[in-house]
């Protein structure tokens, strides 16, 4: 039996990993893909304290060394289901099944994507998930944000101050919000709305060199030259294995508090999979810090508990 599962080795999932090696625990972490997550899609990282130019994929290819030196079992198997019992928890995989004293769930969430020709083709060569990681590779240039959030908005509002021209594109003929960030946002000179249009098509062989806008309810298209696009439309969190188990919101994000634990005791959550506000690197980090503290303090606590007993 293992002390600790980890479902998922992005940064928060590693993360955990290193605090729960260090910790002495007997850990198993599982990842369905690439360890690394969402991150190895950054060219650059240069928002994360005391890291300068390092690439996405180094980043992740340093925790995961650090992982590996702690002697934690890493497996590449798909969590299909958790289970709880009075004594113990058991993770059902595609290959296996695994029980464990305390679950960390850290398996993320993916970007929404528009689904168009060369979408996937064309990420870190002028398409980004995340104005924030990759705002600054634009600078003095031609971007387009397309999405009608709050994330949508507040991103182009950091993105107006840093790129010469910043195109908001929307499928809605107005947003169906008001805030602070989209008043001031109407106030900029390099930001054009673009409401009641649809992208339709991304060109583009080595790098974004334009998108292809259509207007609903109009036949014309329209063909705009830009040198990075930002879509903005939303997350799916990774959470349909939980969903009979853990409590989630409406949109499948777990629900927890600050110290990373769910409705079920001995499980915790970290990283993006998590109900919260703020998703970057250092908050994935920073869960993963608490949920591996908090799972070595419950398999301690269980422990003073089986003494009394």
């Amino acid at each position: 039996m293992y002390d600790i599962i980890i479902i998922g080795a992005g940064p928060s999932g590693m993360t955990a990993g290193i605090y729960s090696g260090i910790a002495r625990k007997k850990v198993l972490l599982l990842e369905k893909e690439a360890y690394g997550g969402q991150i190895l899609k950054a060219s650059c990282i240069k928002n994360y304290p005391g890291l300068d130019n390092v690439s996405g994929i180094d980043y992740a290819q340093k925790l995961y060394n650090q992982v590996k030196e702690l002697n934690i079992d890493i497996k590449f198997e798909s969590a299909l289901e958790v289970k709880n019992y009075d004594k113990f928890k058991e993770v059902i995989t595609n290959k296996n099944s695994y029980k464990t004293k305390t679950i960390i769930i850290a398996s993320g969430a993916k970007n929404r994507k528009l689904g168009l020709n060369n979408e996937d083709k064309l990420i870190g060569k002028g398409i980004s998930y995340c104005a924030t990681c990759d705002g600054m590779f634009f600078k003095d240039k031609k971007v387009a944000i397309t999405g009608g959030g709050r994330t949508a908005i507040d991103d182009a509002l950091y993105l107006s101050n840093i790129c010469k021209k910043v195109y908001v594109i929307y499928r809605q003929k107005e947003f169906k919000f008001d805030s602070i960030n989209l008043s001031n946002l109407r106030k900029k000179d390099n930001v054009e709305f673009i409401f009641n249009t649809n992208i339709i098509d991304i060109n583009g062989n080595e790098k974004l060199e334009s998108i292809v806008l259509k207007e609903n309810d109009i036949d014309d298209t329209t063909t705009l030259k830009i040198d990075g696009l930002f879509i903005a439309i939303g997350h799916i969190p990774v959470s349909e294995m939980f969903n009979n188990l853990i409590k989630t919101d409406e949109k499948g994000y777990i629900i927890s508090n600050e110290e990373c634990t769910t409705n079920i005791e001995g499980i915790f959550v970290a990283g993006d999979i998590r109900e919260k506000n703020v998703r970057q690197l250092t908050t994935a980090c920073s869960d993963g810090t608490i949920a591996a503290i908090n799972a070595c303090k419950y398999i301690e606590n269980e422990k003073q508990t089986d003494k009394c007993i």
